[in-house]
């Protein structure tokens, strides 16, 4: 079926849909997380599944926006240029470069760039004001039927607040001229409410080159209704310029060339925005629940980046400077209801989502000093996709249900390319099959079978492509990879106050997605496998103490037997995190927590591996009066000089031979860091 006639069709039943709504209200029961995690029995379909609140958010500090994600158990965010660039990600055996294999939404908006200009799914979380966040709702595994494109290893929900109970007003100074001033807040307004939000950040951190971020985020958002019968309609602004410090090689760092947070590449760096229009709409009516969202999204960038030095060109340097150009309209709308089959309780749910992306242009480009020299490549891409899923819930009995589910989805590419013979059009389409069955509770245990296929899509670039910029040929790329994984795992509380789950999971993937340095982007690779076991605690002793553990190992390896190895680049292996929040303790406040990622291969034969990062971070926290508080946090308590990322490729520095020298290339994490806040709520 042509893309046109699938938007149409998808339109059709978007409008029927909306007829439905209006039909006789039926009765459902509000549902509201509260509280730190909700990873209750019953509240989920696979014991990776839960949710992280705002009282948890609130509690923990963050040196970055992108570490709110953190709150994933087992998954650790990471940065290798300036804070205005996506973080880096890492889950379940996966260097998720920006963003690949994870998918993030943000009130059902997706952050996920397909045929982004620096990587496929750049994930940049930088323009969320984490004030604003009620909750994170994460799931992991290709087991969903709702989740589509680049949600194998997992996806998050972030879900912001329609109202505030008291206002926001904070102000927060740190080391390296560090400043954060937050304002926010709702009000009548209306038959609703009217909510706002601004934050301003700069920050020079501990480069040798000062990185000046200029960043600014702003929402309004208007809401009326319920949480099951109710709208909101949400504006978003943000705005970001930094000075780049990327990684650096080792060999320079130990020769004294540079210092730990010196720098090769000083003029590196980027620009950055994004501006959204957003509607959220839920409605009770006979049949059962209709929910439907749509977003518009215009964003840019421009990021200038230098990783190989003098390798290509010895006597102006190799910097270059992806750029892109993007609007991007969407909409997901669902409908459930309830039935008996046999006797036995059903739900069932149909739903559709649509997307379509206009970029004009993407680029790569030559550059000096951040000023473009030459074209490398440009394109004028244009991306539809339609998805169409539905998902059956039986509880066959009162211990057992099943979650039976299926999704199509259909893609449509067309390039124009300033590189002859990438022009073109292509088209594919996937089914995605789903089944998680669920048992229990039995002595307050709840115990999960899930399996799934799922997808990821490669850049629409490489779709079309028969050359290289180069122009050495080249083959087009498959448009849609398929995914498959299963996982085994249960949950408990048979502790009183502890929520813990194991979960033992693997998962297929017929072409990995792998960083190239001398390109700084993603590109496809060979088929691959990864399994391991996660196993997450969360203790809440009274209203007075928190605890948290969550362990994590994996393995993951290209299979097939090549010469040049079988281990994937950057593939985490361990990770773990302990956290402890004291609250109440008259006017104090504490917290600690304590992450640890493993060493990882760097290259297919495992010969070059990075070192183990170990950070703590901790708050302290004195109540001035009942609005009034101020807060002290430390990150990188005990100054460890550790990396937040590796990489092994060449490079050249002046004077090396004109081949250059494979290294270890690494950014470093920031020293011992203290930041002071105040916050007045009003």
């Amino acid at each position: 079926m042509p893309i046109g006639k699938k938007w149409a069709l998808a339109i059709a039943l978007a409008c029927s849909w909306w007829h439905l709504v209006q039909a006789q209200e039926a009765t459902l029961a509000p549902i509201e997380v509260t509280g730190h995690y909700d990873n209750a029995l019953g509240s989920s379909d696979a014991a990776s599944q839960g949710s992280a609140g705002a009282s948890l958010i609130a509690n923990r500090p963050t040196l970055r926006t992108g570490e709110i994600l953190e709150f994933v158990p087992g998954l650790i965010v990471t940065q290798h240029s300036g804070d205005g660039k996506a973080n880096q990600y890492y889950l379940r055996g996966f260097n998720l470069d920006h963003g690949t294999d994870f998918a993030t939404y943000v009130d059902g908006m997706p952050v996920n760039m397909r045929g982004h200009a620096h990587g496929q799914g750049y994930t940049d979380l930088n323009f969320v004001i984490p004030e604003l966040i009620q909750r994170i709702d994460y799931k992991k595994g290709p087991y969903f039927a709702d989740e589509g494109d680049f949600a194998s290893a997992g996806a998050a929900h972030l879900r912001l607040f329609n109202t505030l109970d008291k206002g926001i007003a904070s102000l927060s100074l740190g080391e390296h001229g560090y400043g954060r001033a937050v304002l926010a807040g709702s009000t009548a307004a209306g038959a609703g409410h009217l909510l706002y939000g601004l934050e301003l950040t700069r920050n020079n951190g501990p480069w040798q080159v000062p990185q000046r971020e200029r960043k600014y985020s702003g929402l309004l958002r208007y809401s009326a209704g319920t949480p099951t019968d109710g709208y909101a309609i949400t504006a978003m602004a943000y705005g970001n310029r930094w000075n780049a410090t990327d990684q650096i090689p080792l060999r320079a760092v130990e020769s004294g060339l540079i210092g730990r947070y010196g720098t090769l590449a000083p003029s590196d760096g980027g620009d950055t925005s994004r501006y959204s229009l957003s509607l959220a709409m839920n409605r009770r009516n006979s049949r059962g629940m209709f929910r439907f969202n749509a977003y518009a999204v215009q964003s840019d960038l421009k990021l200038s980046s230098d990783f190989t030095y003098f390798l290509n060109d010895p006597v102006h340097g190799d910097q270059f400077q992806q750029s892109e150009k993007r609007r991007m309209i969407g909409f997901d709308a669902s409908q459930s209801w309830s039935g008996t089959l046999g006797g036995m309780d059903m739900q069932n749910r149909l739903g559709v989502q649509g997307r379509y992306d206009a970029l004009s242009p993407v680029g790569l480009y030559s550059s000096i000093e951040r000023s473009r020299t030459d074209v490398i490549s440009e394109s004028q891409v244009r991306q539809g996709s339609l998805g169409l899923y539905v998902e059956n819930i039986i509880q066959w009995t009162e211990k057992f249900r099943s979650v039976a589910g299926i999704r199509y989805d259909a893609y449509h590419f067309k390039v124009g390319s300033s590189v002859a013979g990438n022009s073109g059009r292509a088209n594919d389409h996937i089914v995605s099959p789903k089944l998680s069955l669920i048992f229990g509770p039995w002595a307050k245990t709840e115990y999960f079978i899930n399996y799934g296929s799922g997808f990821h899509s490669n850049d629409a670039r490489g779709t079309t492509q028969t050359r290289l910029p180069s122009g050495d040929p080249a083959d087009p790329v498959t448009p849609l990879v398929r995914t498959k994984g299963a996982e085994i795992g249960l949950r408990t509380e048979i502790v009183p106050g502890l929520q813990s789950s194991v979960a033992l999971w693997w998962l297929d993937i017929d072409s990995e997605l792998v960083f190239v340095g001398d390109a700084g982007e993603t590109t496809p690779s060979r088929a691959s496998r990864r399994h391991g076991i996660e196993w997450n605690n969360h203790y809440a002793v009274g209203k007075w103490l928190l605890i948290d553990l969550d362990l994590a190992v994996s393995r993951a390896h290209f299979t097939g037997a090549e010469p040049a190895g079988n281990r994937i680049p950057g593939a985490i292996e361990k990770v773990a995190s302990f956290g402890v929040a004291l609250n109440d303790l008259g006017p104090w406040s504490a917290a600690f927590q304590l992450r640890y990622f493993g060493p990882r291969p760097l290259i297919e034969d495992g010969s070059a591996r990075s070192r183990s990062t170990t950070l703590a971070s901790a708050r302290v926290g004195y109540r001035i009066d009942k609005n009034t508080r101020l807060t002290l946090d430390v990150f990188n308590l005990f100054n460890r000089k550790a990396s937040d990322i590796d990489y092994y490729y060449p490079s050249r520095l002046p004077g090396e031979p004109a081949g250059g020298v494979d290294d270890i290339h690494f950014h470093p994490v920031e020293p011992r860091t203290f930041r002071l806040r105040l916050s007045h709520h009003f």
